[in-house]
């Protein structure tokens, strides 16, 4: 499992993690373009076994979802950073899975507040499912676990505009916080995971701006970062995006266990070597380059950052 571990290429062939105690999965790495020939945004937590996060559902996380043997009936969160379609696209797709349920199940699920032309998570909600007016109105059971679907969504608006973290998941082993992050003028947020186990800390798309940003990921084992951009991107796109040095900056104050990368476009991935260097000028800890599916365990994290 080690070398799989340590490998950045463990993709095709290794579709499931051996480890799912507490494991960060990648998957989907990919970004809001096709030429990257990836999954656009997707990850999932694993806790004993068992998917209990998933953030967001880009296009093709329905099918990795799928591939990587998580269950829909295990999850506790869905957590959406923002409405993007690279983000969101198969949420209805896989919520409808709960038609197939072998008993009735409840989950919480989270996005931003609204803000310009961008709805809230529940006006998100309502404009898919709404039993009038949603484009998908057949799946309105979703509200309530009713007309066949066996899952009751609980969905809530969270304040990305909050001075401080905001819990938005907790039971008796997971805590999971969110905090607003500055993707231009798009409502957007970034998320935490806690547990006995360790941290994982998920941040989407972000220019970097805001310093917050720093002490809320204080302390992770794992902190994954977007890499959409190159260090000579435009000036729009560093409005929208971090470019590989604010990355590697960020990276260093926040001195994470591991640092994975992800959310890739065609261009970057053309200069991956180039962005991984320039970050690595900055944050002087492992760095790897997420594939759809790629899988981080965090007792092998924490194994090395003791042999080290």
């Amino acid at each position: 499992m080690s070398a799989l571990f340590l490998s950045s290429s463990l993709y095709a062939e290794n579709l499931q993690c051996d480890n799912k105690d507490f494991t960060l999965q990648l998957l989907g790495s990919g970004g809001p373009i096709s030429d990257d020939q990836r999954s656009s945004s997707g990850e999932i937590i694993w806790w004993k076994g068992k998917a209990a996060i998933l953030i967001d559902t880009g296009s093709g996380v329905f099918l990795r979802f799928g591939q990587s043997g998580a269950r829909m009936e295990d999850l506790k969160l869905i957590a959406l950073s923002h409405f993007h379609t690279d983000h969101t696209t198969d949420l209805p797709a896989l919520l409808k899975g709960a038609y197939f349920f072998s008993q009735p199940s409840r989950i919480d699920l989270v996005g931003p507040m609204s803000g310009g032309v961008f709805p809230s998570a529940t006006q998100f909600f309502d404009r898919l499912f709404n039993h009038e007016k949603g484009a998908y109105a057949y799946l309105s059971g979703l509200y309530d676990a009713t007309d066949g679907l066996q899952l009751a969504v609980n969905v809530k608006d969270i304040d990305y505009r909050a001075p401080k973290a905001v819990t938005v998941y907790q039971d008796d082993e997971l805590k999971v916080t969110a905090l607003g992050i500055p993707h231009g003028d798009v409502p957007c947020l970034a998320f935490r995971v806690e547990s006995a186990k360790g941290v994982i800390v998920v941040s989407a798309d972000q220019n970097g701006s805001r310093k917050e940003f720093i002490d809320f990921a204080k302390g992770a084992d794992i902190l994954v970062m977007p890499t959409a951009i190159d260090e000579n991107a435009d000036a729009t796109s560093k409005y929208l995006h971090a470019s590989p040095s604010v990355v590697g900056k960020i990276a260093a104050e926040v001195n994470p266990g591991i640092l994975v990368l992800n959310h890739f476009m065609g261009k970057g991935l053309k200069m991956k070597d180039e962005s991984i260097d320039i970050i690595k000028k900055y944050y002087k800890g492992d760095v790897y380059s997420g594939r759809d599916l790629s899988c981080f365990p965090i007792n092998l994290v924490k194994d090395k950052k003791v042999a080290q």
